[in-house]
């Protein structure tokens, strides 16, 4: 849409060929149906936060920046508002106003719309000259962007068509893996908390194979049926990369407002108040209930103990487990349910000053089908932003 709406702007015609009735179907799933948008932070801050060939995006990035994303929202008049993290989000609340806000962009700037599914490139030596449709048109044109997306959320329309096309014309197309992700986790003991939601706790992930801390972040995560999500969990997972069984480790602290020493003391005045009754019956103040019985098994104290017969030795190593109550990670969930697709288009086949191919004349790519991907915070959306923006302008102006 972004593509679409500036060609259209700067006086080109233009055909946006769109498969689902209604465009901007991944918009409205995005930050949980609020749109973080984009992310209020500098250029080098924005690289830095693009572990896959983040410095391929310097020009894209440059030439339409976060502010500028801000001040073009705001524009077309939609309220925006930054929140924790410099994240950017619409002030409703609603992701729906962002794909409207944009899709009248389309509209207004005068592009053709059309509802169809795009079957593959037309190329003819060394250059594009249109698409073939599935319906067995064809729609003939100087020049084509690419921007399907991905492949997670294909519901959503990104099933993955702008890989084949890059395919059809050459191009490599490094492994796709998920990135934002929730993550997988072997036993019943997830799926006994499922539905926890835990807030503000603090969370780091060790790298078995390193032998290093990888990654640490704070605030919200959830337990599932499979494993573990939220949205520290879908940042740590950009941070692991080739994900083998076992490889990684994600410790929880439930407690990181405390010291260790202040968490043992606050345990002991627990106990102390609750000196006759059992220790199962004696967390309801500390944790969730789901996670009662959880941390009652790791504990290794019988449930039926009384708190007063409860050793120092054994609250110490108690508080010790709710400052590091860890997971050890079986995997990733599907591609299909990830939030970006890691992986893509060589971006060394790319003109970074364009978004066109360095194969094929006339053709652009744009977005996530390139191989570059970005932690949570709005960095993603501002990639498709700003290369959908770079592609269109690039057709526009002699090069």
């Amino acid at each position: 849409m972004m593509a679409a709406g500036t060609a259209a702007q700067n006086g080109l015609h233009v055909c946006l060929v769109e498969k689902k009735e209604k465009l901007g179907r991944k918009i409205c799933i995005t930050g949980k149906g609020r749109c973080n948008l984009t992310n209020d932070c500098d250029e080098q801050t924005f690289i830095a936060s693009v572990p896959t060939n983040g410095r391929f995006l310097y020009s894209a990035i440059h030439q339409f920046t976060t502010r500028d994303t801000i001040d073009f929202f705001e524009a077309l008049g939609l309220s925006i508002k930054v929140e924790r993290g410099n994240r950017v989000f619409p002030q409703s609340d609603k992701a729906a106003d962002v794909a409207e806000t944009l899709a009248c962009f389309v509209q207004n700037g005068g592009a053709e719309r059309i509802t169809a599914e795009v079957k593959s490139l037309l190329l003819d030596t060394g250059r594009v000259c249109g698409v073939e449709l599935r319906d067995g048109r064809s729609l003939l044109a100087g020049h084509v962007i690419v921007c399907c997306g991905g492949a997670s959320y294909p519901g959503t329309g990104s099933t993955g068509d702008g890989y084949r096309f890059a395919t059809q014309a050459g191009h490599t197309v490094t492994q796709l893996r998920p990135s934002l992700v929730p993550l997988t986790v072997d036993g019943d003991e997830c799926r006994e908390m499922m539905g926890l939601s835990l807030r503000n706790v603090g969370l780091q992930v060790f790298d078995r194979e390193k032998d290093k801390r990888i990654y640490e972040d704070f605030g919200e995560m959830l337990f599932t049926h499979f494993g573990l999500s939220g949205p520290t969990i879908l940042s740590a997972s950009a941070h692991m990369r080739n994900m083998s069984p076992g490889r990684y480790r994600v410790v929880i602290d439930l407690k990181p407002a405390l010291s260790l020493e202040q968490l043992d003391a606050r345990i002991q005045r627990d106990f102390s108040e609750n000196r006759n009754r059992d220790f199962s019956n004696s967390l309801g103040a500390l944790l969730p209930r789901k996670l009662i019985p959880v941390i009652i098994k790791r504990s290794q104290i019988p449930p039926e103990m009384k708190c007063n017969q409860i050793t120092r030795e054994m609250r110490r190593s108690f508080a010790e487990l709710l400052k590091s109550f860890s997971f050890t990670i079986s995997g990733f969930r599907p591609i299909e349910e990830a939030i970006v697709t890691s992986g893509g288009v060589k971006v060394s086949e790319i003109n970074p000053k364009t978004m066109e191919s360095k194969l094929v004349q006339g053709l652009y790519f744009a977005g996530e089908v390139l191989d570059v991907d970005a932690y949570t915070g709005g960095f993603n959306l501002q990639i498709a932003f700003s290369t959908g923006r770079l592609a269109a302008n690039s057709i526009s102006k002699p090069i």
